[in-house]
């Protein structure tokens, strides 16, 4: 049986959007801006997120992180 390795997940936009409690679009800005680092896989270029650097984001949390604009977006959902 093959080991399940948390940490070497990669997560759809989607997922991350569910796990942060925000809508998908605020996802791909933050990716855009560098916030949260994105790999492009496939001929789309579609994104996916490691875990781990996701599982950071949160430990850090949105403090400091974010601008006044997303920080006012993110508390509104």
């Amino acid at each position: 049986m093959a080991s399940h390795n948390r940490k070497n997940d990669m997560l759809t936009t989607a997922g991350v959007a569910r796990l942060l409690n925000v809508h998908i679009n605020t996802v791909r800005r933050w990716s855009n801006r560098g916030i949260l680092s994105a790999y492009r896989i496939g001929p789309r270029g579609d994104r996916r997120f490691k875990r781990e650097e996701v599982d950071s984001f949160l430990t850090e949390g949105f403090e400091g992180i974010l601008g006044s604009e997303d920080k006012v977006a993110s508390m509104k959902r």
